[in-house]
């Protein structure tokens, strides 16, 4: 099937969150089409061959936590699951921490076992673990299921406790509940999951939701790679009469009339939307495509920032990597003051690699079809500048770093590479589109007075029919899907259709 002249909605980007939008909306009975960029979809949750042939890499997302929780999931609201073949593995452990000292702390899927784990180094912050986890799970998590949603927090207790906590850094709240330094480099190391500064207030509450998730589900691993995401909501699109179109380069977004009626592709193609246009573009860009700017997404431009870009390194290994003998899909390196260091150097525009924060992604473990019999695929994401304050370029210092990197992991475990690919912030960019100054989070917001945002607040925009999803819109990047899930009820109710069809009430 070609791309449609006309369809009901068109929805600008076959990102995780552009595909589910288009998913609820086409389950409701409209007519869609999807217009992607690049020759594959998904965004960021794609999968592909970056070293060897057989080699199969996550080449941005590899845990899909966030998203286990997003009613999508936790209800199968679109049978993604039950009926369209997706399929995730929750490990146990969840994540495992090498010390110095050839020790393992590891969190496991289990509350009472974790707790038991974190005692062995100190029984004062086993307790206080215990307590910050049965906290959220007693109201808090509900209140940030809200949030999640776009939703006003009410007025109630936790609410307010709620409130509280976001306000302040997770630096603080990990420093005012624990004690131990092994402790502290667990906690610290978790709240930077979503790749915040964990000093800047605004993030008191990863320590409590990170922590939950990854107690209640592991490193949540689709099978077939994260790519396995997309190709199910496209499964299921496709079913429902929607288009999916790669290749396909929007450069305008048509106006008339102060409502958007159509897109416009690099190679002269216009598909036209009756109803509405759905934007997953990231929101630094998505005024260049229209003739004039309304104030909302002019502040928005202006607003955004980069936030903490990133640096990869996929590796194609002769087997899977043990740690203390324990094989687990992923680890973490970096202590506490480790991660303080890498973060003031970034801040200068330099790289710190004495004890910075590592995640360790073993992907074959979960997984052994992505990879030939016996080897193994695997992935180390940081964080690094996207300018250096050396003046060296990125496509000079980019293997000296990887390097840097490897030493540390070679230094826990046992490391047979077979080939290695490294993506500096620069390379992070030219990967996607989106992923603009190396941020693959879709960055942060200064907002007047101070507040940073993750995700910009609103879904629909000052234009008529133009609606907002990706990871610049609320509740920001990682994958979670609720961007997706929430433009698609905002585009249901001003098209005066109920969102009850298609999703429940949370």
């Amino acid at each position: 099937m070609g791309m449609p002249e006309e369809v009901d909605v068109v929805v600008v980007g076959a990102g995780h969150n552009g595909l589910i939008c288009a998913a609820y909306l086409a389950s409701a009975g409209l007519d869609v089409a999807v217009l992607e960029a690049r020759p594959i979809p998904g965004g960021n949750t794609v999968t592909e061959e970056l070293t060897l042939p057989g080699f199969a890499h996550d080449s941005c997302s590899s845990a899909h936590v966030l998203i286990q929780s997003n009613p999508l999931l936790a209800d199968d609201e679109l049978e993604l699951v039950s009926r369209w073949g997706l399929e995730y593995v929750h490990t146990d452990p969840a994540v495992v921490l090498p010390r110095d000292d050839g020790s393992l702390l590891t969190v496991h899927r289990s509350l009472d076992a974790t707790a038991d784990e974190i005692a062995r180094w100190s029984a004062a912050d086993a307790v206080a673990f215990r307590q910050l986890v049965e906290e959220w799970q007693g109201g808090l998590a509900e209140v940030h299921g809200r949030w999640s949603s776009g939703f006003d927090l009410g007025s109630s207790a936790a609410a307010a406790a709620y409130r509280d906590l976001r306000a302040r850094s997770a630096w603080d709240v990990v420093h005012e509940r624990f004690g131990h330094p092994a402790v502290r480099d667990l906690m610290l190391w978790l709240s930077l999951a979503t790749i915040q500064d964990p000093r800047r207030p605004g993030t008191g509450v990863l320590p409590s939701s990170i922590t939950a998730g990854r107690l209640r589900f592991g490193w949540s691993t689709p099978l077939g790679g994260s790519g396995a995401l997309p190709a199910a909501l496209i499964r299921l699109l496709t079913d429902r009469g929607g288009v999916v179109e790669c290749d396909a380069v929007v450069n305008r977004i048509e106006v008339r009339d102060g409502r958007a009626v159509a897109v416009h592709t690099a190679d002269g193609r216009r598909v036209a939307g009756r109803r509405a246009v759905v934007a997953a573009n990231h929101l630094a860009t998505l005024p260049g495509m229209l003739e004039r700017v309304p104030g909302d997404l002019d502040r928005a431009r202006a607003a955004w920032r980069p936030g903490l870009s990133v640096f990869a390194v996929h590796a194609a290994l002769g087997s899977d990597l043990t740690f203390s003998g324990v094989r687990a899909a992923a680890a973490g390196l970096g202590g506490t003051e480790g991660i303080a260091r890498q973060l003031d150097a970034f801040h200068r525009g330099q790289t710190d690699a004495t004890d910075p924060w590592l995640l360790l992604v073993n992907q074959t473990v979960v997984d052994p079809s992505r990879a030939p019999a016996g080897a193994g695929t695997f992935k180390i994401l940081t964080v690094a500048p996207w300018e250096r304050a050396d003046g060296r370029d990125w496509s000079v210092a980019r293997d000296f770093f990887a390097d840097e990197l490897l030493g540390l992991v070679a230094a826990r475990t046992n490391l047979d590479i077979l080939a290695q690919c490294a993506e500096s912030p620069v390379d992070v960019a030219a990967h996607n589109q989106h992923n603009l100054g190396g941020s693959c989070h879709g960055g942060e917001f200064a907002m007047d007075g101070g507040e940073w945002l993750v995700g910009w607040p609103d879904y629909a925009t000052s234009i008529d029919g133009l609606y907002l999803t990706g990871s610049t819109s609320h509740p920001g990047g990682s994958v979670s899907g609720r961007p997706g899930r929430n433009a698609a009820r905002a585009v249901l109710t001003g098209l005066g259709l109920d969102p009850a069809v298609v999703m429940g009430p949370r």
